[in-house]
């Protein structure tokens, strides 16, 4: 597999995969902790996980721009290492949240997500730019030999990419089973069961207990006895459960800076055979007629226009294929029968199949380019968005034939109501295969229409443009569980599917303008 390829490539992908550990643990679980731990709607909760991710796109602009001045790319990714760590091991320290001390707790979480992100901006980007310093120094080494090496080398530069994506997928893969597995031992450890719906109702019943409605004081009667609890003391038994509860649930962050201090370990040992990005070489004046300066002046607006008409596409699909981490999150909670996986286990679902699906479609992409039929970058996009419609197509249709309400309205029912409604996991296994090929025509694909319609002066802010994009489609994410709660969820799906089915749709309308700029 490495055969050919630089020789740091290894080990810079297994730094990269205690980095994205962290990351797909908070992706599974940070919405439903900062629910369970402080009693936050879905909606706060949405708005702070919004926040979050766009916050890791935006800090990864500022953490190339504090690596390009001061050319210390290693030094800065350690110390990115370094402030992830430090907000975990914030976030690890399991403190039960009350009335009286949530007023600090929060903010405190709070700064704990900034200095992930902060730390995620220095490491993201920066790291990425060591791996394409090894391939340009491979190809200039080959470029010394022959024009055959040369070529060889070029082709090796997609898929030294494709394994280091790989690598990151493999961590993604392993983080979301950690947060249950240690969760569910706490609880089994101080004599309890595990229950997804209980933390809302022992927040409701610390928060208001005289206006809870008769049916959900029996839920919560029913489940806490299931539970372990005693329900003779309801008011110690909630507190009681919630504290055990978020206890396993810290305990995975401690797992986060393991994994953090893993990848560190393995950087600094192998820092010596990873080249050091430097600036380019300034190119000497050249003059320019009036006329000539006019046509670069037209050219590079011709090509900036078709990037922005590009990322406005793309800000959709990051509005809707984030909903992974958000709305699905919470229906994996509230309509899946989680009594045999807990809902952040579907996580990984996506990761598995980016290691599965990769290869089978550069594969089908392959044999169309060798029968001379290959497909435009920009068509690829426009058949993505299709794809992940159709994940929400299939959402909206089941969701209707199981007649499914809001969300509140759904949890309102009585347990036993609820249980005979609950959806089978095959419906996330569905809905994830869509989301994951999609994810696969426009991810990756993305980034090479960035690397081609980019005039080569200004590659660098084009790709932070891209960056730009992903967090402006994260910062919506928040309006997810706002619809999920306040509608008849098919109408929620509907939704999504509708903006990825316009996106398609305006995407295919550009398409011969698009190619026509990228050749």
């Amino acid at each position: 597999m490495f055969k050919g390829h630089p020789k740091g490539l290894l080990a810079a992908a297994l730094s990269n995969m205690g980095e994205r550990f962290g990351y797909y643990i908070m992706n599974a679980v940070l919405v439903l902790f900062l629910c369970s731990k402080f009693g936050l709607g879905e909606s706060t909760a949405g708005s702070i996980y919004s926040v979050f991710y766009a916050g890791i796109y935006i800090l990864s602009l500022v953490g190339g721009i504090i690596a390009d001045k001061s050319q210390n790319y290693k030094g800065t990714i350690k110390t990115g290492l370094i402030i992830m760590a430090s907000g975990y091991v914030l976030l690890s320290i399991p403190i039960l949240a009350t009335s009286s001390n949530i007023s600090w707790l929060l903010p405190l979480t709070c700064l704990a997500l900034f200095l992930i992100a902060f730390g995620n901006g220095l490491f993201k980007g920066n790291l990425q730019a060591i791996v394409g310093q090894m391939y340009d120094n491979l190809e200039a080494e080959a470029a010394k030999k022959d024009p055959q090496a040369l070529a060889e080398a070029k082709d090796k530069r997609d898929s030294g990419f494709q394994i280091f994506y790989v690598f990151i997928n493999v961590g993604g893969l392993i983080a979301p089973f950690v947060a249950p597995l240690l969760r569910e031992w706490w609880l089994q450890a101080n004599g309890m069961v595990y229950n997804a719906q209980l933390p809302a109702l022992c927040h409701e019943f610390l928060n208001d207990a005289a206006g809870m409605s008769a049916q959900a004081l029996e839920n919560l009667s029913s489940l806490m006895a299931a539970a372990g609890g005693n329900i003779m003391d309801m008011a110690d038994s909630c507190q009681k459960y919630l504290q055990i509860f978020n206890e396993g649930i810290h305990y995975s962050f401690i797992a986060s800076v393991v994994a953090m201090a893993i990848s560190l370990v393995i950087f600094l040992f192998s820092q010596k055979t990873f080249p050091t990005p430097s600036k380019k070489e300034a190119v000497k004046g050249v003059e320019y007629t009036a006329e000539e300066k006019a046509a670069m002046a037209n050219e590079i607006k011709k090509r900036m226009y078709a990037l922005f008409a590009v990322l406005g596409i793309v800000i959709f699909f990051w509005f809707s294929f984030h909903q992974n981490g958000m709305s699905l999150s919470f229906f994996a909670r509230d309509f899946v029968d989680s009594s045999a996986v807990a809902p952040e286990v579907w996580q990984a679902i996506n990761p598995f199949f980016v290691i599965v699906l990769t290869p089978v479609i550069m594969a089908i992409f392959s044999f169309l380019s060798r029968r001379g039929k290959e497909v435009s970058t920009p068509k690829k996009i426009g058949i993505g968005m299709g794809i992940a419609a159709l994940a929400f197509i299939f959402l909206m249709v089941f969701s209707m034939i199981q007649h499914y309400p809001s969300a509140e309205d759904f949890k309102s029912l009585p347990i036993a109501e609820q249980m005979a409604g609950k959806a089978h996991w095959w419906v996330l296994i569905a809905t994830y295969f869509f989301l994951t090929v999609a994810e696969l025509f426009i991810s990756p694909l993305g980034l090479s229409f960035v690397s081609k319609v980019a005039p080569k002066s200004m590659l660098g802010l084009c790709q932070g443009l891209w960056l730009g994009a992903t967090a402006v489609g994260n910062l919506l994410l928040f309006l997810g569980p706002k619809m999920y709660n306040a509608w008849p969820i098919w109408q929620c799906w509907a939704v999504f599917a509708t903006v990825c089915i316009i996106s398609m749709g305006v995407m295919f309308g550009m398409v011969k303008w698009l190619e026509k700029v990228t050749k």
